[in-house]
């Protein structure tokens, strides 16, 4: 079915579709954890998959599902009845009672022998299996593929599968939804901020994916854009640098605008900071347009890596787990600089992949060169780096 709906979807101009399927619903969460650094946007083949990972709140993308009624459940009814089977007597799961009273009275048939199961949150493919037994003989139709390979054995049971309309559909709704994300995450944001000691800025703009410059009056400017600094912020609720800053200056104030144009960005920053000076010496506000001020908590944390992983993942061009792995290479040496062979021993890659991914670190200032070390062969000298992940 993944193959199916991923075919659909790839008959859209500019769309390629990553094919992600799975043994059991449960296990849609973990997937899309691990790969949603990889995506621009998720769809699901049901919304069994769906509810369960926005139910653990594990979509970070836009996500849509193909609705499995309409035309999905009128392919489905028309082979039914190719095969003999009496439409009118059917168990059916995970869909909406209304919406299949909907396509039944519109195909002209009858609804009172019917049995339906919506989903519902802590709905299980076994409580699925139960409904399913219950009652006299009949057919079933199921959305869900564990409960499809649990009565095939001993019943009639039709595992929905969404039709290409359906699909394209589905595809529509999260190509709008992911182009307005988009657009919204493309926002510039500008940062201004007054700190005694620049020590640690650099790292702190890397995290939040963006650059940082002097400004004028000892002021400092800070560029990125909205989707980071989202990411960064825990959606505009704490700002992990206000607390790391502190550490070394006794005045931290940041005042962030979120604009469509870097002059109306620049414009609320300056609003943001003069607010965050009324409130005290260590404050962040963020400034957005229709006069919305967002006071951002100062959250400690145990570094920047820690608390952005994924926002440095998207910047520089890595998986989640390689910088984890980074990290404990840098933890493991205590700070010490590392050659380019131990990083590559650490990953398990090449030498040249090891040297490729540092030289993306250094770009983002989470990575030094402290000087070469001679390998004692007739190779090229060994490149030594410091991980400020």
């Amino acid at each position: 079915m993944v193959d199916d709906v991923a075919a659909t979807c790839e008959e859209q101009p500019g769309t390629s579709a990553l094919r992600l399927d799975y043994d059991h619903e449960s296990q849609a969460t973990s997937i899309v954890e691990a790969h949603s650094a990889a995506v621009e946007g998720w769809l699901f083949t049901g919304i069994v998959p769906y509810m369960l990972t926005r139910d653990a709140d594990a979509l970070t993308r836009p996500a849509a599902f193909v609705d499995y009624t309409g035309s999905t459940l009128l392919s489905a009814l028309v082979r039914l009845q190719r095969e003999g089977q009496d439409v009118t007597t059917l168990s059916i799961d995970t869909l909406s009672p209304a919406d299949v009273a909907a396509t039944f009275t519109e195909a002209g048939l009858p609804i009172d022998g019917l049995r339906t199961l919506p989903y519902r949150s802590g709905m299980t493919s076994a409580k699925a299996v139960a409904f399913h037994r219950r009652g006299p003989e009949h057919a079933a139709i199921t959305c869900l593929s564990s409960v499809h390979e649990a009565l095939r054995g001993e019943m009639h049971v039709l595992r929905l599968a969404p039709s290409p309309h359906s699909v394209r559909v589905a595809l529509r709704q999260l190509l709008l939804t992911a182009e307005g994300q988009a657009q919204e995450d493309a926002q510039i944001a500008l940062g201004l901020i007054e700190v005694e000691s620049d020590k640690g800025l650099l790292r702190e703009a890397a995290a939040l994916g963006g650059t940082v410059a002097a400004f004028r009056g000892g002021t400092h400017l800070l560029v990125t854009t909205r989707g980071p600094l989202h990411d960064a912020t825990r959606g505009f609720s704490g700002l992990p640098m206000l607390s790391r800053l502190a550490v070394h200056n006794a005045v931290v104030r940041v005042g962030f605008g979120l604009g469509r144009s870097a002059a109306e960005a620049e414009s609320l920053a300056r609003r943001a900071l003069a607010r965050a000076r009324r409130i005290g010496e260590v404050a962040a506000v963020l400034s957005l347009r229709a006069d919305t001020d967002i006071v951002l908590e100062s959250v400690p944390s145990a570094g920047p890596a820690q608390q952005n992983l994924t926002v440095i993942a998207r910047r520089v061009g890595l998986s989640v787990p390689t910088l984890e792995k980074l990290i404990d290479a840098r933890t493991a040496a205590g700070g010490k600089p590392l050659t380019t062979r131990e990083i590559a021993d650490r990953l398990a890659v090449q030498q040249r992949t090891a040297r490729r991914m540092l030289h993306r670190l250094e770009l983002a200032g989470l990575a030094e060169r402290t000087g070469n070390l001679t390998s004692g062969t007739s190779g090229r000298p060994l490149t030594l780096y410091r991980l400020t992940l």
